[in-house]
């Protein structure tokens, strides 16, 4: 393919990617300037990029506009507080967790995590290594703690634990030549993917009062789960030629489902966009049933989730970390994009579950509640939700 920024070997699943269903309406863009200056400020002030080059890549993650595409009505001090902290995560996650090279050593990544979980529940006991990673660390645990109230720490709390224990799980594999079977794969990856780290500063940058009652009932769960197990999918798509290049293979839906089925990547693709879509069924039609009668601030998380997985999607089509992978560029080429499609329907529109026992609850929480529930409000019956 002659786009820049796709030179060298062809992906073992093509440089097309299949179409994405989102029926989901993008928030109005806002503008990003302002609030990418002061985010490489901060990361310049901290030494985070050790040369140009790497500050160059560390910008092609695009941050701040995955920030603002998935939390598009925020308060910008929060907002920017979230950029910093998606500036640190995919740095330590290319620093530390790199689960894809055979170096990789799981108690290592371990180790880290747990300093990082503690220094950010205890300030200074983490005893992250020192150097830049640690000092910027060590400035958003502070700016962070400073910024919130004791229940929204606790929501920041538990989503970074949630990613940590995600990428210790996924280094384990590395390490041991492990590609994981479909029900592991699919009962970690939200966790891989940090849904739960940010959902927490979408409810946060943008104020949304929603209550731990409504917040871990088991239907919104459900819905945060899948909804981070659909933007996982896109992700592995988008990322598929950018991790094709290391020692061992990338731990991604379509490798995963290639393994278990003895069969190329690229035939692996129409499965694993039938079975993305068929989740994303699910998704919206649990989400109206919620929605039909959640509190409003409920309803603001909801609409929250809703712009999680389309902004994702707009995000990793236009950051040169995926469009111009590295693997295949010295440096990130600039306003080059995936060029990605839509359809106009599922490729699986089926409402039964899979045969997964890591897919059952989500389907088991809807049923449950529509037996208890009745009617929603608007004449569906326990036969349409499934």
């Amino acid at each position: 393919m002659d786009r820049p920024g796709r030179g060298g070997r062809v992906p073992a699943i093509g440089w097309e990617l299949p179409p994405f269903w989102c029926p989901l309406t993008p928030a109005r863009f806002r503008d990003t300037t302002g609030l990418e200056a002061r985010a490489m400020a901060w990361a310049d002030a901290h030494g985070l990029y050790p040369d140009q080059v790497e500050r160059a890549w560390g910008q092609a993650t695009h941050s701040t506009d995955f920030s603002c595409r998935i939390i598009p009505y925020a308060d910008e001090e929060r907002l920017l507080l979230f950029i910093l902290w998606n500036h640190w995560a995919f740095a330590l996650d290319d620093l530390v967790h790199d689960t894809g090279e055979a170096t990789t050593r799981a108690a290592a990544v371990t180790a880290f995590n747990s300093r990082v979980a503690r220094g950010l529940e205890t300030p200074g006991a983490g005893g992250v290594s020192p150097g830049p990673l640690s000092e910027a660390f060590e400035d958003l645990v502070r700016r962070t703690r400073a910024a919130l109230d004791p229940w929204e720490f606790q929501l920041v709390r538990e989503g970074l634990r949630d990613w940590l224990f995600g990428a210790a799980w996924q280094a384990g594999n590395t390490e041991r030549a492990v590609m994981p079977d479909l029900e592991d794969y699919v009962a970690m990856r939200p966790s891989v993917n940090g849904t739960r780290f940010s959902l927490a500063w979408s409810v946060l940058a943008q104020r949304i009062p929603v209550g731990p009652l409504e917040l871990y009932d088991d239907r919104v769960q459900t819905l945060t789960d899948v909804a981070g197990f659909v933007v996982s999918c896109d992700n592995d798509m988008f990322s598929y030629a950018k991790d094709d290049g290391q020692d061992r293979p990338e731990q991604n839906l379509v490798n995963v489902l290639a393994h278990t089925r003895g069969c190329p990547p690229r035939l692996a693709v129409a499965d694993a966009r039938a079975l993305r879509d068929r989740v994303m069924g699910l998704f919206l039609r649990l989400r109206a049933q919620v929605a039909a009668d959640a509190s409003p601030a409920l309803g603001r998380y909801l609409d929250a989730l809703g712009h999680y997985v389309v902004g994702s999607i707009g995000w990793m089509n236009e950051a040169p970390r995926y469009a111009s992978p590295r693997n295949r560029n010295p440096v990130p080429v600039a306003g080059v994009t995936w060029g990605a499609r839509w359809s106009s329907g599922p490729s699986d529109p089926s409402p039964e579950p899979p045969p997964l026992r890591a897919m059952a609850w989500w389907w088991a929480t809807a049923r449950a509640e529509r037996r208890t529930g009745g009617s929603n409000g608007d004449g569906m019956s326990a036969a349409d939700l499934r």
